[in-house]
C-alpha cells in the first residue's frame, strides 16, 4: 500500500470513527490506524495494512443470509454501527412497504449467547422503536426457532434473529424474517429472498451514519414467558402418543442456547432418561471444548458420543449453537466393520457410534411425516444438493416433491409444504409453526421414532435398510475445502468451469449444468452439476455463510425388495467403494 493509499484509506477510517457510537471499536479502529502509520517492521506492516484495507474494502454485504461475519471495527465487519444502520434501512423498508394503513409494521427481535448478541438486538430495537414501529425483544437468549415462531404467533411483519448460527467464536450476524403484511404467500414467516434482500439493502444504502441514526432509550415491549411456553406447546404437541417411552438419551447443545429447551421437551414429552452433556450444557459464546461449534465438524459430538457409549444410550442429539439443527448419531454394527474394530481403541467411534448423515435423518423424517399425509395432500422439499431419496419418498406416497435452491429460505417456501429438509442437517418437520428448520422439534420427532423402533427390536438403521429396500440405496456425502483467502473461491469455481471431470469413480460425466444459468425453473445460483452414466451425481457450489468451497456427492445402487442383512451390507460397502472413488476424482478436480 502506498503512502497516498493509506493516506486516502486514513480519511475513511476517520470518518467512519467519527461515525461509530462504541467506544470500544472507535479506539480499536484509533490503534489500528495508528500502528498501519506507524510500522517499520515489514512483517507487521504488511498485515496490519491488509488488514486495515480489509476492514474498509466495502460494507459487509446484505443479502439473502442477512448478515454475517467477523466481530470487529469497520464496515466490513458485525459492530454496532453497522447493526445500527442496518436496522435503520430494515425499518424504513417495513415503513415503505406497510404503509400508514392499520397499525406501524410490528417487529419481534430474538438473540442467541454469543458475543455482542443482546447488545445488537437492543440496539435494532431501540432504532425499530424510534422509527415507529412495534416492538418485541426475546427477553432472553433463545434459539432461532423460537424467534421464527415468534414471527408468526404474534402476526409480525418482520423478525430480526441476532446469531451467527454454527460459526466460529469470532462472528456473528443478523437474520432478517419477513411476514404479515409484507409477505402473505406460502413464504409467510420465511427468512428473505429476492427481491426482499435488495429492496433492504438499497434502504440501508441510503441509511446515514450510526451516530445519526436515532435510538429510543425504551418502548419497546418484552415478550414474556408465555411465547416460549407457546413454542413448548406446540413442539410437544408433536410428541407420538403410541411410542413407550423407553428411549435413552444422550443430547449437547454444544454450548449453545437449545439445551434448556430441548431437554423441557423431552422431559415434557415423557422422556426422563435424558443426559445433558454437562461440559457443553450452559452457554459459552467461546465453545471451549470444540475447535468449530458445529455437529458436521469433525470431533464436535466426540464428548457426547463417549457418554452415549458409557452409559449404554439408545440415541445422540446434538444441536448446533442456535438450535434451529439437529444431528443424530446411534450405533451401527456396520461402522464396527468398516472401521476394523481388532486394530482401533476402545472408543465410542470404534465400538459402532456414528452420526447419521443429514440426507438420512431427512429420510427418515421426510417417511415419517409422509406416512401420515393423505395422498395428494401437501409436498415434500429439499435442497438441489440433498439426496434425491425424498423424490421417491414423496411419489410412493403419492406426494408432490420440490426441489429448491439451498436454503430454508428457498424450502420453506414450497406450495403445501408439510416437510422439507436440507442436507446440512436443517429439517421443517411443522411448517404451519415454524416457517424455517427446527431442531428442536426435529429432534421430538425422531426420538418418537426411534422409540418405536425400539419397541419392535429395531433401530434407525433397520429403517434406513427398509427405505432402501423399498427405493434402492441412496448414499450421500460431502468434500469441502476452506480458504484462508475467500478470493480464491471464485477461482476455483471458474477452474472448475473450464476443466471439469470427465470420469467421476470410473463412470463417464454424461451432462454438466451450470447453475448460474437458471436450471429447472429456479433461480441462477453458482454452482455445477455433473451426472454420470451410472447415475452417480456430484453438486459443486460456494458455500454461503462459510469460505468454503463444498461438493456433495451421491450415488445409488440398486436393492432388491427382499434382501437380507447380509446382501445390504455388501450393497452399502461396494456404495462406499465407490463414493470414495469419486471423491478423489473431485479431489484431484478441485487442487486439493
Amino acid at each position: 500500500m502506498s503512502v497516498s493509499e493509506l493516506t486516502e484509506l486514513g480519511a475513511e477510517v476517520e470518518a467512519w470513527i467519527a461515525n461509530d457510537p462504541d467506544a470500544r471499536t472507535r479506539t480499536e479502529l484509533t490503534n489500528l490506524l495508528q500502528s498501519a502509520l506507524d510500522t517499520v517492521d515489514d512483517y507487521r506492516h504488511d498485515a496490519i495494512r491488509a488488514e486495515l484495507r480489509d476492514r474498509f474494502t466495502g460494507p459487509l454485504q446484505f443479502g439473502t443470509a442477512g448478515l454475517r461475519g467477523r466481530m470487529a471495527a469497520g464496515p466490513n465487519r458485525m459492530n454496532r454501527a453497522v447493526v445500527i444502520r442496518a436496522a435503520a434501512g430494515l425499518a424504513a423498508y417495513l415503513r415503505e412497504a406497510v404503509g400508514d394503513a392499520g397499525h406501524p409494521p410490528r417487529i419481534v427481535v430474538g438473540y442467541d449467547a454469543r458475543h455482542n448478541s443482546r447488545t445488537f438486538a437492543v440496539d435494532s430495537a431501540a432504532v425499530f422503536t424510534a422509527a415507529g414501529l412495534d416492538v418485541v425483544i426475546l427477553d432472553h437468549a433463545l434459539p432461532t426457532p423460537v424467534l421464527a415462531f415468534a414471527v408468526r404467533h404474534l402476526d409480525a411483519d418482520a423478525g430480526v434473529m441476532v446469531t451467527a448460527s454454527h460459526n466460529p467464536p469470532a462472528d456473528n450476524g443478523y437474520k432478517v424474517y419477513l411476514g404479515g403484511r409484507v409477505v402473505s404467500d406460502s413464504g409467510q414467516g420465511a427468512q428473505i429472498v429476492p427481491p426482499y434482500d435488495a429492496g433492504i439493502a438499497a434502504h440501508i444504502d441510503a441509511a446515514p451514519g450510526a451516530v445519526a441514526v436515532p435510538r429510543a432509550d425504551a418502548g419497546w415491549r418484552t415478550a414474556g414467558p408465555g411465547l416460549l411456553a407457546a413454542y413448548l406447546g406446540a413442539v410437544g404437541s408433536l410428541a407420538d402418543d403410541g411410542a413407550p417411552r423407553r428411549l435413552s438419551i444422550v443430547a449437547t447443545p454444544l454450548h449453545g442456547v437449545g439445551g434448556a429447551v430441548l431437554e423441557q421437551v423431552l422431559r415434557a414429552a415423557g422422556y426422563h432418561d435424558v443426559f445433558m452433556v454437562p461440559e457443553q450444557f450452559e452457554p459459552d459464546p467461546d465453545f471451549p471444548t470444540v475447535a468449530f461449534p458445529n455437529p458436521e465438524e469433525p470431533g464436535a459430538i466426540d464428548l457426547a458420543l463417549a457418554y452415549a457409549q458409557t452409559l449404554g444410550a439408545d440415541l445422540v442429539i446434538a444441536n448446533d449453537p442456535d438450535a434451529d439443527r439437529c444431528a443424530i448419531a446411534v450405533k451401527d454394527v456396520r461402522s464396527v466393520l468398516d472401521r476394523q474394530r481388532n486394530t482401533s481403541p476402545e472408543t465410542a467411534i470404534s465400538e459402532g457410534w456414528r452420526m447419521l448423515h443429514g440426507d438420512e435423518v431427512g429420510a427418515l423424517l421426510g417417511e415419517l411425516v409422509a406416512s401420515e399425509q393423505a395422498p395428494g395432500s401437501g409436498a415434500l422439499a429439499s435442497s438441489i444438493v440433498s439426496s434425491r431419496l425424498l423424490a421417491r419418498i414423496a411419489a410412493a406416497h403419492g406426494l408432490s416433491h420440490a426441489a429448491t435452491l439451498t436454503g430454508f429460505k428457498w424450502i420453506s417456501r414450497v406450495d403445501g409444504l408439510v416437510f422439507g429438509y436440507e442436507e446440512a442437517l436443517g429439517y421443517c418437520v411443522d411448517p404451519g409453526q415454524v416457517r424455517d428448520k427446527d431442531g428442536i422439534s426435529a429432534a421430538l420427532r425422531i426420538v418418537g421414532l426411534a422409540d418405536r423402533l425400539k419397541a419392535d427390536g429395531r433401530t434407525l438403521i433397520d429403517a434406513l435398510d427398509d427405505l432402501a429396500r423399498a427405493h434402492d440405496l441412496h448414499l450421500t456425502d460431502q468434500l469441502a475445502a476452506r480458504y484462508a483467502d475467500v478470493s480464491q473461491i471464485p477461482v476455483t469455481m471458474q477452474t472448475l468451469r473450464g476443466a471439469p471431470p470427465t470420469l467421476l469413480g470410473g463412470s463417464p460425466v454424461t451432462e454438466l449444468v451450470d447453475l448460474s444459468d437458471g436450471v429447472d425453473g429456479l433461480p441462477p445460483t453458482d454452482g455445477l452439476r455433473l451426472l454420470t452414466a451410472d447415475g452417480t451425481r456430484v453438486v459443486v457450489r460456494p458455500s454461503g455463510t462459510e469460505p468454503k468451497v463444498k461438493c456433495y456427492l451421491e450415488v445409488i445402487l440398486p436393492v432388491g425388495e427382499t434382501a437380507t442383512h447380509n446382501e445390504l451390507t455388501a450393497v452399502r460397502h461396494a456404495a462406499r467403494t465407490r463414493l470414495n472413488a469419486v471423491i478423489a476424482d473431485m479431489s484431484v478436480a478441485l487442487g486439493l
